[in-house]
């Protein structure tokens, strides 16, 4: 199998914003695409109800899904709660299982929260600057744990693919909850 030939080129981040452009693909994920993520249903229901906020959005410059490639994105978690339950992406495995991924925190403080199926668990704070590392093997969920909008840059092979199915179906050990004396990871 062969790689795609692309030819070379360079994007513009903004660094304070989180912005990729140009991007070929924005995805928006509202509150109603995230049932079953959150503890509070009731809570959930009443702000899908309420308007259905924007959580998070995901801009992207689209290259093959191959091996070889490399996808970069870009990805903006709003701030909020739903019953004190931070607001976080879906969270996945890699479909391909032995693939990785880099993190590099743009805007604002948040958590990776990692989990393997054979049930260990980790979490990692971000910030402006942390560099973070998901290795194989890995499922992964990213939380605002702020007051602002938390950006984050993604880079990962073209052939990793994206398993929300596994935690859709037996959710992720650990939740954040916005507390008084700031974030608590709950398992």
């Amino acid at each position: 199998m062969s790689t795609t030939l692309l030819a070379p080129f360079a994007l513009s981040l903004d660094l304070d914003s989180g912005a990729l452009e140009p991007h070929t693909t924005r995805i928006e994920r509202r509150l109603s695409s995230l049932g079953g993520a959150f503890a509070d249903d009731a809570a959930f229901a009443a702000l899908v109800a309420a308007g259905d906020p924007l959580v998070y959005a995901v801009e992207q410059y689209d290259v093959p899904e191959e091996t070889g490639q490399l996808i970069c994105c870009t990805t903006v978690i709003e701030p909020g709660t739903v019953g004190g339950e931070l607001y976080m992406t879906k969270g996945h495995f890699h479909a391909d299982r032995d693939t990785g991924e880099v993190y590099v925190g743009l805007r604002g403080r948040g958590c990776l929260l990692l989990a393997t199926e054979d049930g260990e668990h980790a979490e990692l704070p971000m910030e402006r600057g942390t560099l973070a590392y998901v290795p194989p093997r890995w499922a992964h969920r990213t939380v605002n744990t702020g007051d602002v909008p938390f950006a984050f840059l993604a880079v990962y092979p073209g052939q990793a693919g994206h398993d929300y199915g596994a935690i859709e179906s037996k959710g992720f050990p650990q939740r954040v909850f916005g507390t008084s004396g700031g974030p608590e990871v709950r398992t």
